[in-house]
């Protein structure tokens, strides 16, 4: 039976690190539409500075520059609004490092494959473990442009590491993108503006045990009622004392609904992400939390 390989001992796999649930918000009226959207607007507005500022940082980021923007943002909003987008930023900062590393990774791939069919006669045979050379001159000749594109391309992506720069935008590069090409995408300017919109707003909130119910940005009582804490320049909105904002809808998560009600019972932290689907006309609220091992 030599050449066969060794079957490995079964084991068990660890499970999911964290849980997200979704329910709509129904029955918001036209005033708690409006008052999300100015929200949304103006936390996402600070979102997009906060995440110019950490980019023109770059490498050179420190806790004393996060203390800094924290209390530019917490002037304009409030203390827990701006330390949910501090965090926000970090990690999606973070999370373009790491795509930006798989990219690099990927063209050094994509180089090592092409030079080394490059170097082959014209026409050898590959094998089960390594490609041959290329079918034809006319193929070869195509492929050592693609070298020498890729090899470019690498070039400016090892410089922007190096010098710590990321290529990231709020609001996503696909839906970015599709501006020019709005026919293609199906949709009208105004539609495309509508979603811009709605996908640059900020309004999520990382919870914190201990608060009550979990969360005291976005709070979710456990019978539903969810209210905000509003941002300086908007307590002026404020429909409950403390300067909040209670919607008119209820959630009920019908997925996992004991396990949030139990997390929100016991004030252990909920995260929290409001978000409008611009096309179907709907808002919904995400709560998420973390599984201990």
């Amino acid at each position: 039976m030599g050449g066969l390989r060794e079957v490995a001992a079964p084991f068990v796999a660890l499970g999911p690190s964290g849980v997200a649930v979704r329910d709509r918000l129904k029955y918001l009226s036209v005033e708690d539409e409006k008052v999300l959207r100015l929200i949304g607007d103006l936390l996402g507005t600070l979102a997009s500075l906060d995440l110019k500022a950490r980019c023109a940082a770059g490498l050179d980021h420190d806790t004393g520059q996060w203390a800094e923007r924290k209390r530019t943002l917490t002037q304009e909003s409030s203390s827990r609004w701006a330390g949910a987008i501090t965090k926000a930023t970090h990690d999606q900062w973070a999370l373009a490092r790491r795509g930006q590393l798989a990219h690099i990774q990927s063209l050094e791939a994509g180089v090592r494959t092409l030079a080394h069919r490059l170097s082959l006669p014209i026409g050898e045979k590959g094998g089960k473990r390594a490609p041959g050379g290329y079918r034809s001159r006319q193929e070869w000749h195509a492929k050592a442009r693609r070298l020498h594109m890729l090899e470019d391309r690498l070039q400016a992506a090892r410089a922007d590491r190096e010098a710590g720069v990321v290529r990231v935008v709020r609001g996503g590069k696909r839906l970015l993108n599709a501006r020019h090409y709005l026919q293609a995408a199906g949709l009208t300017e105004e539609q495309w503006r509508t979603r811009w919109q709605a996908d640059r707003r900020f309004l999520q909130a990382d919870g914190e045990s201990g608060k009550r119910f979990g969360n005291e940005t976005i709070r979710v009582t456990p019978d539903g009622e969810v209210s905000l804490k509003l941002p300086a320049p908007l307590t002026h909105l404020a429909n409950a004392p403390h300067g909040r904002y209670v919607l008119a809808a209820r959630v009920a998560f019908a997925h996992r609904g004991e396990q949030w009600r139990d997390r929100v019972t016991a004030n252990r932290a909920i995260a929290y992400r409001i978000h409008e689907d611009t096309s179907r006309g709907r808002w919904y609220l995400t709560a998420s939390w973390t599984i201990p091992r």
